[in-house]
């Protein structure tokens, strides 16, 4: 109810803005008399474009429509009696209106609250520049706000103007037709007698002299008032390009660009909505000072002057004819990307959305969006490939304003691989989804061919080519450079950038905020360079190329470093994640850091390190005395993989091995995992006999399990 409460509070345009959200598809009443229960329900938790999600949009609607019933039952009184009727139609209104499309309820009323937000925080950052959105909007806001102020005030003085010289030629207009009417006159005096004829013409010919005497003063005048005018539009346009720029060359690309890193499991891009009534409101303008230019060239047309205001005309319409199309192709963008690892014969969907098409009345004919898929050459050239169920017509939603089409079963039937370089593998090979429209605005004044291309798409015909498509997926998205030419990317970067894109991974996949830690990275980096040091600070300047990341083996291994890092994150994500969380699970060791960190603690105390040797294995490593020797050592257990946590917990094993009592530093296992352990009278799945004889072993003795592995020291 807060946010109703402050944008009451609104005045002026923004909250003309505000009332023009509501209207009968939602009355503002509704809002205002269910205010708290309106900003109470999880309406961003329903995927609108997810048709399975319905009938969570169904069960709102139906409790928006019994909260207005009973809002109506309470009603007392007089006045309580007209707001019950009043309530009670609204609710059979709203139910009849959106019970066969619950979806657009659920549209509606989020970009109700976000433009409610959106409002409210620009009126605050107005008020108080130093609180935000987030670090650096306010100001930026602010700045984006006062120069629509400042287009606004121009646009409206040129149109006074505009005026005034369209009332100053049509009075020459009417005079000049005075002069010719005098002339007209003096031609006919030449049947009327001597004395009467001169008497006239002398009075005529006065009448004259003046009157091409004003004429000849206001043609000078009405040429400086269209050049005045001319110069006037021509700093307005300066100033719309510069804001265009600002809007579309800046916040538009770092929009695309926190999209591209929510690949890479960044935070999400965030909403289109404020960047949508940005260029909304260029649109307006624009297109309002094209139809001012347009006027002019009539009004020069209607009485040609000779003057230099003709070449500068042609000019201004030559620029704000390219000012338009600039906008109108750049806010033609893709909202959700068609998936980036995409594999052969298996449906998928995307999103693309024309920001400025409702303010261009872009629906009233709304064009058909064609997507198909070409390769890097190919998209330097713009050829084409046809995918499957690849057509599809922009629909406009009137309760959000938005005009998108949605692909929902588009699929790829084959690709045609182009020749490879060198080293390079199919897995390597980047594809686009190329998006294309052509629709006309104006009364078909302009044409416009639009055209996007998607993030970068991998293309593979079998899951176990995922994990090399996924590397090229996440190099891409963290290193590219906006502008680039597809799909240029560094074939080296620094360490401390392979981190920050290594751990945005990890937690995304993981859905962990506990993400990998500066011991972790060193750790990395040790595996990576094939280096012993312990130092942050020696990997600092240390680059690493693209053949390093996933081409080349590790030393000694069959396997690239980045397949060894996504083996990890794909055992964590699947079995190991609230271990993770709890931080029971060490992980980033290697065997002789296990053990120097074991030896110190009292025999039984385990910890849980990934493999070295297995691509998506983790080890339990413990400490214990040595049945041979007398002398404490440190153990390792075959690593464990999917395979095994599929058939039986991390718990449950760990439950097993009755050896195993403090997880390192000295905590009591149970404390632990005791909670995730299977309970006694669940029916436990059938295990296969090795898997068996396996944890028989490991809990018989550790003489049993120094049997199975012939000596501790195997590396793994």
């Amino acid at each position: 109810m807060a946010l109703w409460i402050q944008a009451q509070q609104l005045k002026g345009d923004a909250l003309h803005q505000m009332q023009a959200l509501y209207g009968q598809h939602f009355p503002i009443e509704v809002r205002h008399y269910l205010a708290q229960w309106i900003e109470s329900q999880p309406w961003d938790a329903i995927d609108v474009e997810k048709q399975q999600e319905e009938f969570k949009a169904k069960r709102l609607l139906e409790s928006l429509i019994q909260e207005l019933q009973r809002k109506a039952e309470h009603q007392m009184g007089e006045d309580g009696f007209l707001l019950k009727i009043k309530l009670g139609h609204y609710a059979s209104q709203l139910k009849s209106a959106y019970d066969p499309c619950p979806m657009e309820l659920v549209r509606c009323i989020k970009h109700i609250l976000y433009t409610e937000q959106r409002l409210v925080q620009e009126a605050s950052n107005v008020s108080s520049p130093g609180v935000g959105l987030t670090d650096g909007t306010p100001q930026k806001y602010q700045q984006i706000n006062q120069a629509f102020e400042e287009l606004r005030v121009m646009t409206q003085d040129t149109e006074n103007d505009l005026r005034k010289l369209q009332h100053s030629q049509e009075y020459f207009i009417i005079q000049y037709q005075e002069s010719l009417r005098i002339q007209a006159q003096l031609s006919s005096l030449a049947s009327l007698p001597p004395a009467e004829r001169v008497q006239r013409e002398t009075s005529l010919q006065s009448r004259k002299a003046t009157l091409e005497a004003w004429l000849t003063r206001e043609a000078n005048t009405l040429q400086k008032y269209r050049q005045d005018l001319a110069e006037k539009q021509q700093r307005t346009l300066a100033l719309l390009r510069k804001q265009q720029t600002v809007i579309v060359d800046d916040e538009l690309i770092q929009w695309k660009r926190r999209q591209q890193l929510a690949g890479n499991g960044g935070p999400a891009e965030g909403s289109l909505d404020i960047l949508q009534s940005w260029c909304e409101k260029l649109a307006d303008m624009i297109w309002q000072n094209r139809q001012q230019i347009r006027r002019v060239e009539h009004l020069t047309q209607q009485l040609p002057i000779p003057g230099p205001t003709e070449e500068l005309l042609k000019e201004l319409n030559s620029t704000v004819t390219d000012v338009i199309s600039a906008l109108v192709t750049s806010t033609f963008i893709i909202e959700k990307q068609p998936p980036q690892v995409l594999k052969t014969q298996t449906k998928f969907a995307a999103t693309v959305r024309l920001l400025v098409g409702g303010k261009l009345n872009v629906h009233m004919n709304p064009p058909q969006v064609k997507a198909t898929i070409i390769n890097e050459q190919q998209a330097k050239a713009l050829l084409k490939h046809t995918i499957l169920n690849n057509n599809c017509v922009m629909e406009y939603h009137q309760t959000t304003g938005t005009l998108s089409a949605h692909f929902r079963n588009m699929s790829l039937k084959r690709i045609k691989r182009s020749d490879r370089r060198g080293a390079e593998s199919v897995t390597e090979e980047k594809f686009t989804v190329l998006f294309e429209s052509q629709f006309s605005v104006g009364g078909n004044e302009l044409m416009f061919h639009v055209k996007t291309l998607s993030l970068p798409v991998v293309v593979i015909v079998h899951g176990s080519q995922d994990n090399n498509a996924t590397a090229t997926v996440l190099w891409d998205n963290a290193f590219s450079e906006p502008g680039r030419v597809p799909f240029v990317v560094p074939d080296k970067v620094t360490w401390p950038q392979l981190c920050e894109a290594l751990n945005m991974k990890y937690k995304s996949e993981v859905q962990s905020d506990r993400g990998l830690s500066e011991e972790n990275l060193v750790f990395l980096a040790q595996k990576a360079f094939s280096s012993s040091s312990n130092n942050p600070e020696d990997y600092r300047n240390m680059t690493m190329t693209w053949s390093q990341f996933n081409r080349e083996s590790l030393p000694g291994r069959n396997f690239t470093f980045w397949q060894w890092f996504d083996g990890v994150i794909e055992l964590m994500k699947k079995h190991l994640k609230a271990h993770w969380n709890d931080g029971a699970i060490l992980g980033f060791l290697n065997k002789q850091q296990a053990q120097d960190m074991l030896l110190s603690k009292p025999n039984g105390t385990f910890l849980l390190r990934f493999s070295d040797s297995e691509i998506g294995g983790i080890t339990i490593a413990w400490v214990a005395e040595n049945p041979n020797k007398a002398e404490r050592m440190v153990w390792n257990l075959m690593p464990f993989t999917t395979k095994d946590f599929s058939i039986r917990s991390l718990a449950d094993r760990i439950s097993d091995l009755n050896h195993l009592l403090f997880l390192y530093p000295n905590q009591p296992k149970d404390e632990v995992f005791s909670r995730y352990c299977t309970p006694p009278n669940c029916t436990l799945p059938v295990i296969p006999l090795t898997e068996r004889l396996r944890t028989a072993q490991a809990v018989v003795s550790i003489w049993a399990h120094v049997l199975m592995r012939k000596s501790g020291d195997v590396d793994q």
